[in-house]
């Protein structure tokens, strides 16, 4: 199927509609991207996820694409209500794995003669690494009102303030979340773990402001050059990991049962309102709400870091949330389709929402601009600040690309980076890091990501986000 690949413009190309396909399959890409997509086998995996029953306009990839479970990460695919169906492998095993970026009062000048210290306390305040465990130890009713509240679990404890909601993606708790279907084992997964970074991909980063493109939107935003900001990234842990290992022992029997034929079984699916498919949606939106928490929890740590890394009283509640986008995560929304305005259900995999000015899900304050796209580089190179386009609403149901996009696998990283010292490399770039090994480091490496601005630009170009600032990396926490 990817052998047939044509390309439309500069940024946009499209395997036709083939075979058992029910649309076409299109990539957002530059030219020199699309060897290793097609390499990893992505997009065929696109080309895939067209077979599925109800799929509405187009399977859609990102330039971030790269192989995923089922899906491809960077992939978005909507559904129609009645006809579709929802899959576990649209979603991922780290549901709502996203970012949130907070803001300081604080400039580059003032923190960096503390960086070190600033770090070394992030990095004390934080839980990271494998299986990790924090402080908060849940009861199994309370861990069931994390998993119905989300945020705002945290927030009615003393885990920062209620003007945090404002400002995240489904203001912190999804609804349609039904703690009593998450498994057993999902609970005790996930008990210990709420307040923790977890590992892998996820991060927390100390950046700074380094270029503005869009003066009006940032000072909207607070983001001001030479800013201080700090980035968190991270999902529902081990929670998440089980709720999607529970759906798909379910989907598998349940594809066959409704007569759905997959061209891979990690496509496996049921229809969106039959009885599995309502479940999974129930056990999702719990995990989704586990990692709005966690997020929320690791915000207020990340607080009492700030000012105890500076010596400063009130340093950390001068900490703003900017705004906070889930990557992981299948949702019903209203969007139009062949000119008619219907509820769809859309999943992003490794991809973000990026509704544009005006839509009524997009913060009050932001609603003039569009809402603020969170695009996450690697450690060694630099972040972006988007804003969502009405482009992207007509094209990719408000949808855009969510990262770098790994290159390499961690094992091809772990291999090319054999013998060097990647922590003496990034210091010597400006860059201080703290892992919980050196192996995380190597999986991390800069060089195993595309380069997020080639990323960044191809959606740029193709009108579904707008370049607002360029964050720069100057202290990273690997889990």
């Amino acid at each position: 199927m990817a052998e047939n690949l044509i390309q439309l413009n500069d940024h946009l190309y499209e395997i036709p509609q083939q075979g058992k396909m029910r649309v076409p399959a299109r990539i957002y890409a530059s030219s020199k991207m699309i060897p290793d997509i097609i390499k990893d086998r992505a997009a065929e995996q696109a080309a895939q996820v067209a077979w599925l029953p109800g799929i509405l306009g187009y399977s859609l990839a990102m330039p971030d694409i790269h192989w995923g479970y089922g899906f491809p990460i960077g992939g978005v695919a909507a559904f129609d209500l009645d006809e579709g169906v929802i899959s576990p492998g649209g979603v991922g095993y780290d549901i709502n794995c996203g970012v949130r970026l907070l803001v300081t009062d604080l400039t580059r000048k003032e923190i960096m003669p503390r960086l070190p210290q600033l770090l070394d306390q992030f990095y004390r305040q934080i839980p990271s690494g494998v299986g990790s465990t924090g402080v908060i130890k849940l009861s199994r009713q309370q861990e069931k009102s994390v998993l119905e509240k989300g945020a705002l679990w945290a927030v009615e404890n003393g885990y920062g303030n209620s003007e945090d909601l404002d400002k995240i993606e489904e203001n912190g708790a999804m609804a349609g979340a039904n703690p009593e279907a998450v498994s057993e084992r999902a609970l005790e997964r996930g008990r210990q773990q709420l307040g923790t970074l977890g590992s892998g991909n996820h991060f927390v980063e100390i950046g700074v402001v380094q270029q503005v493109f869009d003066e009006t939107a940032a000072a909207l935003l607070g983001l001001h050059k030479d800013r201080v900001t700090v980035t968190i990234h991270t999902g529902s842990r081990g929670l998440g990991h089980q709720v999607c290992d529970d759906a798909i022992k379910i989907m598998l029997p349940a594809s066959r049962k409704y007569g759905i034929e997959l061209p891979d079984r990690q496509l496996c699916c049921a229809p969106i309102r039959s009885e599995e498919g309502r479940r999974y949606v129930a056990t999702m939106a719990a995990a989704v709400n586990f990692a709005f928490a966690n997020r929320q929890i690791i915000t207020h740590w990340a607080r009492q870091a700030l000012q105890k890394g500076m010596a400063m009283s009130g340093a950390g509640q001068a900490m703003r949330v900017v705004y906070e986008v889930a990557h992981n995560i299948a949702k019903i929304e209203r969007h139009e389709v062949k000119g008619v305005e219907k509820l769809i259900c859309v999943h992003r995999k490794g991809a973000t929402r990026a509704f544009g000015p005006h839509h009524p899900e997009v913060p009050q304050a932001y609603r003039v601009i569009g809402q603020p796209v969170l695009i996450p580089g690697d450690m060694g190179r630099c972040s972006y600040v988007l804003l969502g386009t009405q482009r992207a609403m007509a094209e990719t149901f408000g949808s855009c690309c969510h990262g770098a996009g790994r290159v390499m696998s961690r094992t091809q990283a772990v291999r090319w980076a054999k013998g060097r010292s990647l922590d003496r490399e990034l210091a010597s770039q400006g860059i201080l890091v703290r892992a919980a090994s050196k192996e995380t480091l190597a999986e991390e490496m800069p060089a195993a990501y595309k380069d997020v601005t080639e990323v960044v630009d191809t959606v740029a170009a193709a009108g579904l986000a707008g370049k607002v600032v360029k964050l720069k990396p100057l202290a990273v926490i690997k889990g």
